[in-house]
């Protein structure tokens, strides 16, 4: 089943050069697609993009089988589709752990009982029921990342997109954020810098270059590891 298919999406910020001139690309079920690029590339437009954050001056998005055009078009997709920030300041914003972690599934129309259940698990999942009670803000970077983590996994997405998921990770953190990832059944866009990050996890790679989404170096050495649909 495909997930997401971008067809030639062309996205400018007011006043700037065209950051997207013709991007395309599918994700399948199962497939973890990793995406490269320079900084400034628009690998996080992208990621943007496909949650309706942003909309493309032309193209089209398709997500879950239907076309998404209008705000209205995006709801389900953000249901379906969890988006991990690059910067988890941007993400987190309640004053606990578990209530950061709650905000999504108690949106999703769960009881305070059901959401409660849901942080537990999730937590418990990632190894960070320490975590539960602790004041967000006073959290260190990589908390904060593994936090942003689990707030997007309580509401049982479909889809992961994870944008330089590693940031602020040191180097435990980061093999058990892979173990994690590894483990998990979703599909995944994951936008990264570290090649080492990408090729533990990725099924297949794509390069943002010039607006174009092409096949990234690395490709070949992943195609043993290609998902089948």
């Amino acid at each position: 089943m495909c997930l997401f298919d971008l067809r030639d999406v062309h996205f400018a910020y007011a006043g700037r050069a065209p950051v997207l001139a013709g991007a395309s690309f599918q994700l399948h079920e199962g497939e973890r697609l990793a995406i490269n690029g320079h900084n400034g590339a628009g690998k996080s437009t992208l990621l943007r993009l496909m949650v309706g954050l942003l909309r493309p001056t032309a193209g089209a998005i398709i997500a879950f089988d239907a076309p998404r055009q209008k705000e209205a078009d995006f709801h389900e997709v953000r249901r379906r589709a969890g988006l991990v920030f690059q910067d988890p300041d941007d993400q987190l914003f309640c004053p606990t752990v578990a209530e950061d972690v709650a905000f999504g599934p108690l949106n999703l129309g769960q009881s305070r009982d059901e959401a409660m259940a849901q942080v537990d698990s999730v937590l418990s999942l990632l190894d960070l029921m320490y975590l539960r009670d602790r004041i967000t803000h006073k959290l260190s970077g990589g908390e904060k990342r593994l936090v942003t983590l689990a707030a997007v996994l309580a509401m049982s997405p479909a889809v992961l997109l994870l944008d330089e998921p590693t940031n602020a990770l040191d180097e435990e953190n980061e093999a058990r954020l892979v173990e994690i990832l590894q483990s998990l059944p979703q599909a995944m866009v994951i936008v990264s810098h570290d090649p080492h990050f990408r090729r533990k996890l990725a099924t297949r790679s794509l390069v943002l270059r010039g607006g174009v989404l092409g096949a990234a170096p690395e490709a070949a050495a992943q195609c043993t590891h290609a998902v089948t649909r």
